[in-house]
């Protein structure tokens, strides 16, 4: 407990905690802000019917967005002044914690299931999905082990920790089933070793271990395959498996340049299933039209070119841990909004992936909050240890690594 006691309150290299704007990256901060605003507008607009007519209360998912954004603003800020130390000697805890929830699951009576897949569990009326969760603590726990691995014989003990935890965290979310968790933790990971200096072959051995696990899963699950191979051309069943993506192709369609006008999606009216969750973008694309699509992406594009920036920044102070959890994050966040950006818009296989910061669901918000909080730390304190009060510097070289 003192060891605790002290990465919360000890000193930090030249200063306690966040005391002031001057200490925040604005930048970073405003732009997470903006997405999170824009898509409790773009919720609220494509639930507004379906809220209506299912529950009676139009403005349901609404305040239920506005009331998980709040509480992902509140643990945020906690976690902004909690010393970076604390989550490297919890990172092992955490995993364990979040592969003890992905069991949980699994076990009949207890997990929630929605739509044939089993990824909730429910606390007081309040569902949280632990995959989310799982997601980020095992980034955190191969960034802190690879932190620690300074010779080559520690490096292969811990790559082989990794490899197994990686694979025991990914049948666990195929289990449920949860494919698209899987694929954007397995490629966050490998991008993180990959950004470490891993040697190539256990980089080529990861990739076609999991291309084999993809390949064998398609084939044993129906199901799969046909979300594989329909979105290559929906308009042959536009009513049975390629429903979901025309509806969407639609209504992007629609939007043109500059959209319809806020509100006035026709797509959303029982028409595109899931319109304020996983086909968010949709509506977007047909209210407000391509330019605010291109407007997004240029904002996620900005989160993860400034998380490489922090990380970059940590490298070149020598602090491991925060170089990796930066790059971990920014790879996160970057994967799962190019995979949900691309199923929308037709060019990659359907997923059940939220718009980090903008898609309706507590835990995939709440978690991206965290995210962002942690990347705030991490700058802080890497401005703390130059003593500057500017922005992170995008030069300096690494100690190790691609990066």
């Amino acid at each position: 407990m003192p060891r605790l006691a002290e990465a919360i309150r000890g000193p930090a290299p030249t200063a306690a905690g966040l005391r002031g704007p001057a200490e925040w990256d604005l930048g970073l901060l405003g732009v997470a802000a903006l997405l999170s605003l824009v898509g409790l507008v773009a919720v609220y607009s494509a639930s507004i019917t379906i809220a209506a007519q299912n529950l009676g209360n139009s403005e349901y998912y609404l305040q239920r967005q506005a009331t998980y954004l709040g509480v992902g603003v509140f643990i945020g800020y906690l976690v902004s002044q909690t010393r970076l130390i604390l989550w490297h000697r919890l990172a092992g805890v955490m995993v364990l914690a979040a592969t003890f929830l992905l069991l949980l699951i699994l076990v009949p009576g207890v997990g929630i299931e929605v739509n044939g897949a089993s990824r909730w569990l429910g606390f007081g009326g309040v569902r949280v999905q632990p995959s989310e969760f799982a997601k980020l603590a095992f980034l955190m726990f191969t960034a802190a082990r690879l932190s620690e691995a300074d010779t080559p014989e520690l490096l292969r003990e811990r790559m082989g920790v990794i490899l197994v935890g990686l694979g025991i965290v990914g049948v666990l979310l195929l289990a449920e089933p949860d494919f698209g968790s899987f694929v954007v933790l397995a490629a966050a990971t490998g991008g993180l070793l990959f950004l470490y200096g891993v040697g190539w072959h256990y980089i080529i051995a990861a990739l076609a271990t999991g291309a084999m696990a993809i390949a064998a899963l398609a084939v044993a699950a129906p199901y799969r395959m046909a979300r594989l191979t329909n979105f290559l051309d929906p308009w042959q069943d536009p009513f049975g498996a390629g429903f979901q993506l025309t509806q969407a192709l639609i209504a992007f369609g629609r939007g043109g340049w500059s959209g319809v006008g806020l509100g006035n999606s026709v797509q959303k009216l029982f028409y595109l299933p899931e319109a304020h969750t996983d086909f968010l973008l949709a509506v977007v694309a047909e209210e407000l039209g391509l330019l605010a699509v291109l407007g997004i992406i240029g904002l996620f594009s900005f989160l993860v070119v400034r998380a490489f920036a922090i990380g970059r920044n940590a490298a070149a102070n020598g602090d491991g841990f925060a170089a990796l959890m930066a790059y971990g994050i920014g790879l996160m966040l970057g994967i799962q909004a190019f995979v949900n950006l691309g199923v929308n818009m037709g060019v990659l296989p359907t997923k059940g992936l939220t718009l980090p910061l903008m898609s309706y669901g507590g835990t995939s918000l709440v978690m991206s909050c965290l995210q962002i909080a942690l990347l705030l730390r991490i700058d802080h304190e890497q401005r703390a240890r130059r003593g500057v009060s500017g922005a992170p510097g995008m030069t300096g070289p690494a100690r190790r690594g691609r990066s």
